[in-house]
């Protein structure tokens, strides 16, 4: 009998690495990580000098990226200002690099 996604117990690390590779699954989400890699913060605004799209497409990206927690936002009216959540940043390295290993 086949095992269903769902019956299957996965790890914390297997669960942590699939979330991080879903935020990192379009390339805008990586173009972001990289500026925001180079920089210590950066506002939302100033990612559509960088990213020629729209700031309500970068907004959703952002989002994506913060929800999966490898960065992180604080608000300062009227902008917001995201950097990398160096924590999860370090831990996805790790989960990757295990994982390609």
């Amino acid at each position: 009998m086949l095992r269903t996604a769902i019956d299957i117990d996965y790890t914390a690390q297997e669960e942590t690495a699939a979330r991080y590779a879903k935020a990192l699954g379009h390339p805008v989400r990586i173009r972001i990580l990289k500026l925001l890699a180079d920089r210590a913060c950066c506002y939302n605004g100033d990612l559509t000098e960088e990213i020629p799209m729209a700031q309500s497409t970068i907004s959703q990206h952002l989002k994506a990226l913060k929800e999966a927690g490898l960065i992180q936002g604080e608000i300062m009216p009227p902008r917001v200002k995201y950097c990398i959540n160096k924590a999860n940043w370090q831990e996805a390295r790790i989960l990757f690099r295990d994982l390609l290993k």
